[in-house]
């Protein structure tokens, strides 16, 4: 995956969960799919304040193919 596109995926994952602003994910190559597009997965951690001054650690795996098209998104709780 080069730059330009993990950068696209980055700036998605951070516009909904801005507490991984600055979190570098780990990317991992995932067999391809019926279309040709490779795809990979890549995970952002990090943690998010609460209320009363608790944290949360989270979680945010990203499916995205070679151009940085985010095709799933999921976080922990």
């Amino acid at each position: 995956m080069d730059q330009n596109a993990m950068k696209k995926v980055t700036r998605k994952v951070t516009r909904q969960f801005p507490e991984l602003k600055g979190a570098r994910p780990t990317i991992k190559r995932q067999a391809a799919v019926g279309n040709g597009k490779e795809q990979f997965v890549l995970t952002y951690k990090g943690e998010a304040e609460l209320p009363g001054g608790r944290t949360i650690k989270r979680i945010v795996r990203v499916v995205a193919d070679s151009s940085g098209k985010v095709i799933r998104m999921s976080t922990s709780k």
